[in-house]
């Protein structure tokens, strides 16, 4: 082999100064499968928390997870719903089983994802993008 410095001294690395780099192929591919069982625009139960203050619901709720498929996070981001909150402009109504339901996008939040619980449904592409406009209209970025 030939080398620039003409000695070949600094041509070949030498091992004993490089340590093994460990593959973390299985690690990563266990957490990908705690992650991909969440889907944008997914409904699942959400256990309440102990103490809620203000207008802060207590009871179990189905909130709709916001995060994209493709952000993988520690936390997921949902926004709560609500049979019986007023109706406004910002607030999409969706159908959850059966039932018309308000999505309180103002309330927002990010949650730990051992809180979700069984899947309660899944948005159709049109609620989906309802909920796409409202974010827009509380934070007013257009």
């Amino acid at each position: 082999m030939r080398c620039a410095f003409g000695d070949g001294s600094r041509c070949e690395p030498s091992h004993s100064r490089y340590s093994t780099i460990r593959t973390t192929g299985t690690r990563a591919a266990a957490c990908l499968l705690r992650w991909t069982r969440f889907v944008r625009g997914d409904s699942h139960g959400l256990r309440a928390l102990k103490s809620t203050r203000g207008h802060e619901h207590q009871a179990a709720r189905n909130p709709i997870l916001l995060q994209p498929d493709d952000l993988m996070l520690s936390t997921v981001i949902v926004a709560p719903t609500s049979r019986s909150s007023a109706p406004r402009i910002f607030r999409p109504t969706v159908t959850i089983d059966g039932d018309d339901t308000q999505v309180l996008i103002e309330q927002t939040s990010a949650v730990a994802h051992e809180r979700l619980g069984e899947f309660a449904g899944r948005l159709r592409h049109d609620e989906l993008e309802a909920i796409d406009d409202a974010p827009r209209l509380v934070l007013e970025l257009d």
